[in-house]
Order: structure tokens, then sequence, then C-alpha cells
């Protein structure tokens, strides 16, 4: 069994608890940049997961076309902002001019992050689920 997709998926998971405490604690941008992390993880796990290698990209919406190209029904991913949380791979990360991204994400902007990062991994979990008949 091939054990580097769940490390893939374990750490996203891990990534998107520290989003969460993050936000807790006022770190709006870290917990914008661990959910587009977590997000980010989920899917190239399930690229794994699949036999293939993900892209070295933090575009969101390349993971999901990798996943499409490889059969996977990826129309639910596609209803979610994956291009907003894309951005916060590096917009979270540095200064833009004067103001550092602490001063650009508030709760607000955390909270989306990591709601859209807990539905892709819903979604990558949902697919390792057993189906119910």
């Amino acid at each position: 069994m091939n054990t580097r997709p769940q490390a893939w998926l374990d750490q996203a998971r891990n990534d998107l608890e520290l989003a969460v405490l993050a936000d807790t604690r006022d770190f709006h941008a870290q917990a914008c940049f661990f959910a587009s992390q977590a997000a980010e993880k989920a899917l190239k796990g399930a690229i794994l997961e699949l036999g293939a290698e993900p892209a070295h990209t933090h575009q969101l919406t390349e993971l999901v076309m990798c996943l499409t190209s490889l059969g996977v029904p990826t129309e639910p991913l596609l209803q979610l902002r994956l291009k907003p949380l894309s951005r916060m791979a590096t917009s979270t990360r540095y200064p833009d001019d004067d103001t550092p991204p602490l001063e650009r994400f508030d709760h607000q902007d955390a909270e989306e992050s990591i709601r859209c990062a807990q539905e892709v991994m819903r979604i990558v979990e949902q697919w390792d689920s057993p189906q119910s008949t």
C-alpha cells in the first residue's frame, strides 16, 4: 500500500486545524494561508492516490483539472470559490507595498478560507470512503 497519499491528507487535516487555531487567536492572514495549504494538500493527496504526480502549483483549479483528467467527478469542487483560496498561498505571506498581510486580512477572510478548505477536505475524504449501498 502506498502511504504517501495518506501522509498528504494527514498534513492537510493538520494545516486545517492550525488555520482554525490561528483564526481564534486573531492571526487571520496565517489562518487564510494554512486553509489554502490544507485544500492544496488534500487535492495533491487525491492525485497521488490515483497514481499521478501533482503539479508543483498553488493553483487549486489547476489541481482540480488534473483530477478531472484522471476521471474524478469534480463538479462539487468547481462550485467552490477556489481562486480566492489559491491567492491566499502567497498574498497572506508577503507585504503589498507598505501594507503587511496582517493588516489586509480579517476574521471574515479567515472564516471564508477555512470554510472553503473544510469543504474541499469533505469532498476528498468522501472519495476515500466506501459508498453506502
